[in-house]
């Protein structure tokens, strides 16, 4: 180490802090075979040879163990690896974003004949054996691997493995440390945001998550939760214990309901005002989080060349070892989120390990980062601006896109991440939130596409508003269609509508059937037909671009036929959330459909003169965005520094407590 530089840890080995069995696989990887040593050099014809154990014989106890946070015991002629997503170092991100060019492992190991083994990946997966060493004695024994990072400009990890000898071996700790510039040795420090509604339980377990671990502590400065529900965190079982946890940390900021954006935008708000933190960090009051992650954002943003967001991973909350996805990016031409192409969604750690998948060792470059949890610098926020005033949807992705085009990348990081409720689980294309896919998303394309009229947008959202109307989801086309009459009032109405939209989406949904959800499987009639299926089977999917036209001719001539009449007392069928596309749901007068998440259905009507007039407005209306969009795009990107300035953000939230203290009643104010 130079006089000009300082030692950082970058990264600690950790172990699952309620040793949860189900999120070992993220942790420690036990797959390779027990080495016996009574058979080394044997063939496995030879191996095959040998007796059985006496059928009396003790069953041996699994020699692997979780000590603690940091420990882990190897049971005696044992291999675990830590090739892992927690504990492997993803050595392509550092070398392409950070001031790091050569990293050390540092390890503590007790057992007489352990050894340590380094290895490395390549962009393709390939593996090689880079460094071993030894343990000779029974102490604990320090051992320091140097390992350069300079061939790891497209993809690759380190990480290591460890053997034990005759007799069992603990890992008492690991770290991956660097020593990097003088002026990058004191951590920066974080105001973490939570934005919560109505999960009271969540939120408060989420607080105790965070204050409960000691380092967290060391790079807090405070954690700041926005209020937005009616059931409140402070009343919940565990807030106390969680409040104490946090030493005077939490702040608890009670507004209106303005949504998501309007949820981070006032920890953002409040941070820059504040001062005093380099990071504010965005996280979902409904995860469960790896505290270690919070450190290692906080690590490599301090690290990188340049000011840079760092976002971290989605695991699912119902499956812990399932990934969501390794990176997002936005498609211009189509301006749409999805993972890129490389990448395997909703990837499944306990199935398949890090180091056998080949294709997690590609670095993955990303446009944005999910706000469940997401590093971004203070200084970002000074120079771009806050969220959009977009409410739910859209706000994240939006930021990424902004940020970058002022220079400032997004990075998400293996190895950071949280367990969230997976978004394949929600409904959110059909309820009440399909207003804002679809205004947020033409709004950001206005924004940003770098295309005329948009590229794919307005040809995707006409495609789409049609493929509902065929499906008879008349309430789901309807807030479509007062989503772009809203983009078309223009960006003035996006705070003024952040207090009022939900109610009116909510009150309109109401007057159509596909809205009206009922859980008791008995709460529909029986299905009957006036005439069975053609040749006793029911449409099946279309296949090519020819047979999707077909379909949708077809169905577009059956939309305006008179219903038959017994399809008003009887649906014509039941369809599960899978098999609703609209090219079946077209083929009825009346089905019933039940919803992606399983609790409930609703009985869809064909009607024809909602079809048709709902038909007509849908062309109207992209007839005009498309004349309008050159005009439209310069218009919101005018106002875009102002709207998404401190200043207009602090005459919304001021309106917004007006609005929360009006509602409130007297007694409960007093």
């Amino acid at each position: 180490m130079s006089p000009t530089t300082v030692r950082r840890v970058l990264q600690r080995v950790v172990m699952p802090v309620d040793r949860d069995t189900d999120v070992l696989p993220l942790y420690v990887d036990p797959d390779r075979p027990q080495l016996d040593v009574n058979t080394v050099g044997m063939t496995l014809k030879q191996r095959s040879r040998l007796p059985p154990a006496p059928p009396n014989a003790d069953v041996e106890p699994d020699p692997h163990a979780v000590l603690d946070r940091r420990r882990y015991r190897i049971g005696e002629s044992s291999r675990i690896s830590f090739g892992t997503y927690f504990n492997a170092f993803a050595a392509s991100y550092w070398r392409q974003w950070t001031v790091v060019s050569e990293v050390s492992l540092h390890v503590r190991i007790r057992g007489e004949g352990a050894s340590v083994i380094i290895y490395r990946s390549m962009p393709d997966g390939r593996s090689q054996r880079v460094d071993d060493e030894t343990v000779h004695g029974t102490e604990p024994v320090d051992l320091r691997f140097d390992l350069s990072l300079a061939s790891f400009a497209d993809g690759g990890w380190y990480w290591f493995d460890v053997i034990a000898g005759p007799d069992p071996a603990v890992l008492e700790q690991a770290s991956w440390e660097a020593d990097v510039p003088a002026d990058r040795a004191v951590p920066g420090t974080v105001t973490i945001g939570v934005t919560t509604m109505n999960r009271p339980d969540f939120c408060a377990s989420l607080l105790a998550q965070i204050g409960g671990d000691d380092d967290v502590h060391g790079v807090l400065d405070e954690v700041v939760v926005a209020e937005q529900g009616t059931r409140k965190v402070r009343d919940a079982e565990g807030f106390a214990a969680a409040q104490e946890s946090l030493r005077g940390k939490l702040r608890v900021i009670e507004q209106a309901n303005l949504g998501g954006s309007g949820g981070y935008a006032r920890a953002q708000l409040e941070t820059l005002e504040a001062g005093r933190s380099t990071y504010m960090m965005c996280m979902d009051d409904d995860v469960v989080c790896e505290p270690e992650s919070i450190l290692r954002a906080v690590t490599f943003g301090d690290l990188c060349r340049r000011p840079t967001i760092v976002g971290g991973h989605m695991f699912s909350l119902f499956a812990k070892s399932r990934l969501h996805s390794f990176g997002e990016i936005i498609n211009r031409y189509r301006f749409w989120w999805m993972s890129p192409p490389t990448v395997q969604s909703d990837w499944d750690f306990a199935e398949r390990n890090l180091r056998s998948s080949r294709w997690l060792h590609r670095r993955i470059d990303v446009d944005f980062n999910g706000w469940f949890m997401c590093l971004i610098p203070t200084e970002v926020l000074r120079r771009v601006g806050l969220s959009l005033p977009l409410f739910i949807k859209w706000d994240d992705s939006e930021f990424g896109v902004r940020a970058a085009e002022s220079g400032f990348p997004t990075v998400t990081l293996p190895g950071a991440a949280v367990w969230h409720v997976p978004w394949t689980d929600k409904n959110d294309a059909l309820d009440w939130q399909s207003y804002f896919h679809q205004r947020n998303r033409t709004v950001a394309a206005l924004l940003h596409s770098p295309y005329e009229h948009g590229g794919r947008v307005l040809r995707e959202s006409f495609n789409h508003q049609i493929k509902h109307l065929f499906a008879l989801q008349y309430s789901t086309a309807e807030l479509r269609h007062l989503a772009l009459e809203d983009v078309l009032a223009g960006p003035e109405r996006l705070h003024a509508d952040l207090m009022t939209k939900l109610p009116e989406l909510q009150a309109k949904r109401r007057a159509y059937d596909d809205a009206r959800t009922a859980p008791d499987p008995d709460a529909f009639p029986p299905v009957r037909r006036e005439r069975p299926p053609k040749r006793g089977q029911d449409p099946t999917l279309p296949k090519g671009k020819v047979g999707q036209l077909l379909a949708a001719a077809t169905s577009a001539v059956r939309q305006v036929r008179r219903p038959r009449p017994l399809s008003a007392q009887h649906p014509e069928a039941r369809l599960s959330a899978l098999d609703a596309r609209w090219w079946m749901v077209a083929q009825f007068d009346s089905v019933v459909v039940s919803m992606p998440d399983g609790t409930s259905a609703a009985w869809y009507h064909r009607d024809k003169e909602e079809f048709t007039d709902l038909l007509r407005r849908t062309v109207e209306i992209h007839q005009r965005l498309y004349r309008e969009w050159p005009t439209l795009a310069r218009r919101y990107r005018q106002a875009l520094p102002d709207i998404v300035s401190p200043e207009q953000w602090t005459k919304t939230f001021e309106a917004s407590q007006a609005t929360r203290a009006a509602a409130v009643p007297e007694e409960e104010r007093s």
